[in-house]
């Protein structure tokens, strides 16, 4: 017989599940962001079924191993042991599970518009076997209207109903990758829901995993609250960026400027300027907003030249690599140049968006002989938007420093001997005020 079932019925049922605790949540996406929200759910003793296309993800997590280092393959074990986890790659058994937690890449194409590949096959798995009373969250970073306009026709594409048959709504992530003070249990979970009924049940979930739940009134809500933190982000990022070049002309050091400007207590939040934005996020929520913007007739343009001073600034630092091997006597072609950092921020493996490969590509393209080191990169990943070679880490032995002619501060992780690195390099630029507390040597020093 078929389920007659009001939407009444299947929301006290979601909730009866959530209550004893017999809830199974299907994550889908178990990189930067699908894995920590495993362990926020997992920590707190509910079954998780973990989601990959990957293959060689699903096997090594199957091993108890990890690839995010927030994540301990100590405990993915214990997870799987318990059996409190269970990745895999087979699609089919998202009918399992009672609630489809979306963690997906969100980039941008060519062109700077949203590309939703990952999203919209990802609801189409899904409409392939949703069944009634299941729900569904988008948590990957999208502009306002993406849950509504884009992911419930796919969703309905099944013949099922969003607000009679199934529940639909959106929660931004809010990882920070390397912070160990917050992650995934620990962060206050911004909730939108399709329908009111759908906003409960999405909160009573997260409520079984997070500290706080913040209900917001819609979808659209929920994603421009998203969209807004990040936007702030590369705004004030922008504004300290642009600064950086007019004081250094100006033969002031932005830096200095910066850390006397945060003492007042009160109207000020230090940013702090780099070679330009990377993660996943900042980089690209700006160009996200400005996109939907022009579909209302409107306009963000103090948002857009955030961006596109942000986006210049890996065209700065190596306009600094030039001065500094110009003073040397020397062209950037055949110039050995070591980037040292190829991680988007200091202590992560994450390297998505890392201005660094800007930086590599800028570098080569100008016949630069080129080399890394970064102790949580081994070797240059694949990256959709740069021709990457295939490198590997150097190891930052005396005769190595001394063989460069240029040591380029990307990344100022704390594992480099930064003091070590100025004593041994000819020179070193620094785009990252990493060398700060050198004392000594600091005419071989140019700021970036």
């Amino acid at each position: 017989m078929p389920d007659v079932s009001s939407i009444a019925d299947l929301e006290a049922d979601f909730l009866r599940r959530v209550a004893d605790r017999t809830i199974r949540v299907g994550v889908l996406g178990l990189g930067y962001v699908g894995l920590p929200l495993t362990r926020a759910f997992a920590e707190k003793g509910l079954s998780v079924v973990g989601f990959d296309v990957d293959r060689s993800k699903v096997d090594r997590l199957r091993a108890g191993e990890s690839y995010v280092k927030t994540v301990s393959g100590e405990s993915i074990a214990d997870w799987i042991g318990r059996g409190l986890f269970d990745p895999t790659d087979d699609l089919d058994r998202l009918g399992e599970v009672d609630a489809a937690l979306i963690c997906v890449p969100t980039p941008l194409d060519e062109h700077k518009d949203p590309d939703l590949g990952y999203v919209e096959s990802t609801a189409r798995a899904i409409a392939k076997r949703l069944r009634r009373g299941q729900l569904v969250i988008l948590e990957s970073t999208t502009y306002p209207g993406t849950t509504r306009d884009v992911v419930r026709p796919i969703l309905e594409s099944s013949g099922l109903s969003a607000e009679r048959d199934f529940f639909l709504a959106y929660s931004p992530e809010r990882e920070d990758p390397g912070n160990a003070n917050f992650t995934a249990n620990n962060i206050p979970k911004v909730v939108g829901g399709l329908t009111p009924s759908a906003l409960n049940v999405a909160c009573a979930l997260y409520a079984q995993a997070v500290v706080e739940v913040v209900p917001v009134s819609s979808c659209e809500a929920a994603e421009a609250a998203k969209i807004l933190e990040n936007t702030y982000r590369c705004v004030n990022i922008a504004l300290v960026n642009e600064l950086k070049v007019v004081f250094d002309r100006m033969g002031i050091d932005v830096w200095e400027v910066i850390r006397a400007a945060a003492t007042k207590p009160f109207g000020f939040q230090a940013f702090y300027p780099g070679p330009g934005l990377g993660g996943h996020c900042i980089p690209i929520d700006p160009f996200y907003l400005s996109w939907i913007a022009r579909k209302y007739d409107a306009t963000a343009r103090f948002i857009e030249l955030a961006g596109e001073i942000n986006e210049r600034m890996p065209e700065y630092v190596v306009d600094r690599v030039i001065d500094a091997l110009n003073d040397q006597g020397k062209p950037v072609r055949g110039s050995k140049i070591c980037i040292l950092g190829m991680a988007y921020k200091r202590d992560v493996d994450d390297p998505r968006e890392s201005p660094s490969f800007r930086l590599l590509e800028l570098l080569q393209k100008r016949g630069a002989d080129l080399s890394y080191h970064d102790p949580h990169i081994p070797a240059l990943p694949r990256m959709r938007s740069f021709d990457v070679p295939p490198l590997s880490s150097e190891s930052l032995t005396d005769d190595f420093l001394a063989s460069r002619d240029c040591l380029l501060i990307a990344t100022d992780h704390s594992a480099v001997d930064y003091a070590r690195v100025v004593r041994l390099s000819r020179c070193v630029v620094d785009a990252r005020n990493a060398t700060k507390d050198v004392t000594e040597d600091r005419e071989k020093i140019y700021r970036a």
